[in-house]
Formats: C-alpha cells, sequence, structure tokens
C-alpha cells in the first residue's frame, strides 16, 4: 500500500488555509519523517512559490518519501516540447511526475473544447514524454466516475492510452466527491480487469464518504491511495489520511506504517494544524482530543473497569489517550478518575459525591467544567482540608470611559490579600478584563514572581440562556499558558467583569498551588531518603 500525501497541493485549496514555502518544507519534513510514500509539492507551472519549494526541497533530501510535480497533460493541438507547463514539471526535478487528464466526455468537449481523439493523444504524448525523460509517472484520472457514468468505454479509453503510454499507477479521482462506495467498488474491479497497471484512489469528501470510498477502492484492489492531512481541501475537503492510515493498520490488518510511527498520528496531526494555523478539530477520528472523551456516568463507571468497553481501540496507538469529561451528566467515577489523571485525590465516596452535586449546581447555574479543566482542577484543590489560598481578593474598582473625540480607556482598582499583607494597586488596560489582569498581576509579582511567565493566549465569551438578551449571564473562558503548558478557566455571572474575575483568579491561583505541590512532594521525597 502506498500513501501519497497532497496536503501541499490539493490540500492548500482548502478556503483559508495558505502556507509559505517555509511552511511547506516543515510539513514535508514532519511526513517523511512519519513514512507517508509520495509528497505532492505543488503545481511548478501554476505560481512562483510552488516552484520556489522545488528548488529548496532538492536542496534537503528526504530520507523516505519521494517527491512528486504535479501538472496537467499538454495542451490540446500542442506538442510536449513547447508546453510551458510541462517545462516546469521538468525545471522542478523531481523523480515524480503525476499528471492529470480528462476522463469525461463533458470536460473533453465542454471544458478542453477539443475532439476525444485529441484528449486520448494527449494523455499519451504526455506521459509518454516524461517516461522517456526516466520520471515515474502517475496519471490521475480526473473526474473518472463521472465520466465512467457518462461514458464507460470512453473513461475506460482515457486509462488505457495512460497505461499504453507507459503510466507507473492509474489513479481514479472522484472530483467531485459524490461517488457511493459500492459504485467505487464496483469501477475498480472494472478497470483491473481490463488493466495490467497498479491502480490508485483519489476521493473527495463533498459526501463525507471519502474514508469509506478509499477503503471500498483498497477492497477491490487498489494500491495506492491519495490524501491530505486533517482532509484539508477545496469544498468539503479530501480523503483524510489520517483515519485512512489508521484504519488500514488496525482494521484491516494492512502494515502501512511501523508502529511506533502509528502512534506518532495525533502528533502529526496536530503539527500539521499548527503550520497552517488552524484550529484541530476536537471531534476528528482518531486523533481528535475528544475521540477518547468519556462524559456520561454509565459509560464512565464503565470504562473504570474496562476501557475497551466504550472504546473501538487503544488510544495509545495513534498517539492519543482516554480523557474522562466532568459535567452535569457525570456520575462519581468522573470526579475519580479525573482527579486521578490531575494527581489529585479527590477524597472518600462521601467527598466524591458531595464534589459531584456541586459541580451539577454550578452547571446548573451556567458554568461548564467540561471546557474548563483548570476549574474543574481548582474545584477539587480547594475542597481538600488543607487548602489555603495564595492570595485573596477583597474588592475591585473597575472603570470604562471615552470622552468626546477620545479613546476608550480602562482602568482598574484592586486591593488583594497574600498572607498578612493588603495591597492597593491601580493599572490601565486595552479593556476592562485587561486592566483588571495588570493590576492583579502587579499586586502579585512582588510575592509570586514566578506569574510572570503566565500569559494568556485565548479569551472566549458565550452567553446563557440567550433568549433573555442582554440581562442573558455570559460565560468566560480563559486559556493560559506557561512555556508549553496549557489549562482553561472559567467563570459565568450577569456581569461579564465578574465572570472574568472568576476565570481569572482560577487561572493565576492554579500554576501557584501546582507549585506548591511539587514542592511538597520534593521534600517528602528528599525527607524520607
Amino acid at each position: 500500500m502506498f500513501l501519497y500525501d497532497t496536503t501541499l497541493r490539493d490540500g492548500t485549496q482548502r478556503e483559508g488555509l495558505s502556507l509559505s514555502v517555509d511552511d511547506k518544507l516543515k510539513i514535508a519534513h514532519r511526513l517523511d519523517e512519519l513514512g507517508i510514500n509520495y509528497l505532492e509539492g505543488g503545481w511548478p507551472g501554476s505560481n512562483p512559490k510552488d516552484a520556489e519549494f522545488f528548488r529548496r526541497i532538492r536542496k534537503e533530501p528526504l530520507g523516505h518519501a519521494k517527491i512528486a510535480a504535479f501538472g496537467m497533460t499538454r495542451r490540446a493541438n500542442g506538442r510536449c516540447e513547447d508546453d510551458p507547463n510541462l517545462t516546469a514539471l521538468l525545471e522542478a526535478e523531481t523523480p515524480v511526475v503525476t499528471l492529470v487528464g480528462k476522463s469525461s466526455t463533458l470536460h473533453v468537449a465542454r471544458v478542453l473544447g477539443t475532439s476525444r481523439d485529441e484528449n486520448l493523444r494527449m494523455i499519451s504524448e504526455s506521459v509518454g514524454y516524461f517516461q522517456r525523460l526516466g520520471r515515474e509517472v502517475i496519471y490521475d484520472a480526473e473526474h473518472f466516475f463521472d465520466g465512467y457514468r457518462l461514458d464507460a468505454e470512453y473513461a475506460l479509453a482515457t486509462l488505457r492510452a495512460a497505461a499504453g503510454a507507459g503510466a507507473d499507477c492509474i489513479v481514479l479521482c472522484d472530483t467531485n466527491g459524490g461517488e457511493l462506495p459500492e459504485v467505487v467498488e464496483q469501477r475498480v474491479h472494472a478497470v483491473r480487469d481490463q488493466l495490467g497497471t497498479p491502480i490508485g484512489i483519489h476521493p473527495h469528501n463533498d459526501s463525507g464518504l471519502a474514508v469509506a470510498n478509499a477503503l471500498a477502492a483498497v477492497r477491490a484492489g487498489c494500491v495506492h491511495v491519495q490524501g491530505t492531512i486533517n482532509g484539508y481541501g477545496e469544498r468539503c475537503g479530501n480523503l483524510d489520511l489520517i483515519p485512512l492510515i489508521a484504519t488500514l493498520q488496525l482494521k484491516l490488518g494492512c502494515a502501512v506504517l511501523p508502529p511506533e510511527q502509528l502512534r506518532r498520528l495525533r502528533e502529526v496531526a496536530l503539527f500539521v494544524a499548527a503550520v497552517a494555523n488552524l484550529n484541530p478539530d476536537a471531534h476528528a477520528p482518531y486523533v481528535g482530543a475528544s475521540a477518547f472523551a468519556h462524559k456520561g456516568g454509565i459509560h464512565v463507571a464503565a470504562v473504570a473497569k474496562l476501557p475497551a468497553s466504550y472504546q473501538h481501540i487503544d488510544p495509545a496507538l495513534v498517539g492519543n489517550e482516554m480523557r474522562v469529561v466532568v459535567s452535569e451528566l457525570s456520575g462519581r467515577q468522573n470526579i475519580r478518575l479525573r482527579a486521578d489523571a490531575l494527581g489529585l485525590a479527590s477524597g472518600d465516596g462521601a467527598h466524591d459525591q458531595e464534589l459531584l452535586h456541586h459541580i451539577k449546581q454550578l452547571e446548573h447555574a451556567g458554568l461548564q467544567f467540561e471546557a474548563a479543566d483548570g476549574s474543574f482542577e481548582m474545584l477539587v484543590r480547594r475542597s481538600s482540608a488543607d487548602y489555603q489560598p495564595p492570595f485573596e481578593l477583597l474588592g475591585f474598582t473597575v472603570i470604562v470611559e471615552r470622552q468626546s473625540g477620545g479613546d476608550l480607556k480602562a482602568q482598574a482598582m484592586i486591593q488583594l490579600r497574600v498572607g498578612e499583607a493588603v495591597m492597593h494597586t491601580a493599572a490601565e488596560g486595552a479593556g476592562p478584563v485587561n486592566a483588571l489582569d495588570n493590576a492583579v498581576r502587579k499586586a502579585l509579582l512582588p510575592h509570586y514572581p514566578e506569574l510572570a511567565d503566565v500569559r494568556l493566549v485565548d479569551y472566549k465569551v458565550r452567553i446563557v440562556d440567550e433568549h433573555l438578551g442582554t440581562a442573558a449571564k455570559p460565560r468566560v473562558v480563559l486559556e493560559s499558558a506557561s512555556g508549553a503548558e496549557r489549562w482553561s478557566t472559567m467563570g459565568c455571572s450577569e456581569n461579564i467583569i465578574e465572570a472574568s474575575w472568576q476565570a481569572l483568579r482560577d487561572s493565576l491561583e492554579l500554576p501557584l498551588l501546582r507549585r506548591r505541590g511539587a514542592a511538597t512532594t520534593n521534600q517528602s521525597s528528599h525527607s524520607s531518603i
């Protein structure tokens, strides 16, 4: 089974996705390390960026993957030697050239505006041209399934033209993404009966069936699969190689990647999303943060005894992990398992039940703990008998003003206690929450200098009970970070400043308590030696 990745070309056709040359090089190296067989770098005849990528990748040799350059067959009524697109493909100097040609009579007549015979010559001569020059040639039969439906004999004739000219692999493209798995399987069988050339599949996901169509094609005999990481691509996207790889290997027994590389699937999916500056899909199969998250109390009680009772695979096989979500739907096992995962002792059964009751009340009031693990951790820590708050807010005032013709200004004044010391500070900010944050930090940093490393990376507001209009409660979720560590906290109140303070307090107190706990553990371990 050969995996062909086109994230760097077809994937960049996704609306809102743009990769620089450096981005493309980073992704190429990461996918090479994963074990992808082919990397399609772009279309060198279409833009300067792709041409630069091919120039630079030649100086950064890969350990496993072959680089492919993508382009169309020669123009109608022309010569391969004179075609600028084919010349650009040659100048890319890649070991593999992928040529796309028309399989549909509709496209031949209405898009190319040429004859059927000329289209067959375009395919044959273009494939033969690169074969004679020593390139491995992959032929992408665009719109093959739609073309087969219009005129099966002509669609097959286009494949025979490519095969007869020496194509190393012929790829059947479901370009519009509208085919069904059973039809894909039938068409692949029909092609196999007529061609001796290896066959591949290139499905799009417009019907949500790209993975199913790829699996059907593999069952029917395809040995080459084209897709993108995270399913990026135009419209609804391309085949997502991540679930395809996992399913082929874990469900169908195809040895696509070594086991140690399979465990990097989640890491690679997150890496590509980060480089593309796109939020990873938390619900993505196999690798999403929620792929093995359990929320319902009955489910959690079962996975506590037997993880396989509600999990189709061991998440560690793809680099993921089981998570227990705490919410109003939770049972006591949710509390116990989530606390254990955080390295906290939640207490005895009665204590767990009390915590659970408190969480259900808070969620009824508008909080949502599954979105804020940091606030759940603070709830558990505050319920401990030895809890001592590192600081206490005694009061605050926030003023927002704009004078005629002037800019909006925000100022916060706070009164804060740390131990026996009481501080009064004031600070300005870009907005009321920023001003409050600045004032609190100004008071805390002399006592807790480690908070200088804690930064706010995201601030979200959602309205609870939208039907109440401006009287509805805002729920604030903050994401904070220190180095590579991240945590989310929340607050909910009719007053957005109070909701923001609740989330801000948790976000600053949590790293202090974690450090205090780590210091206590270190002291205990030293005293026992």
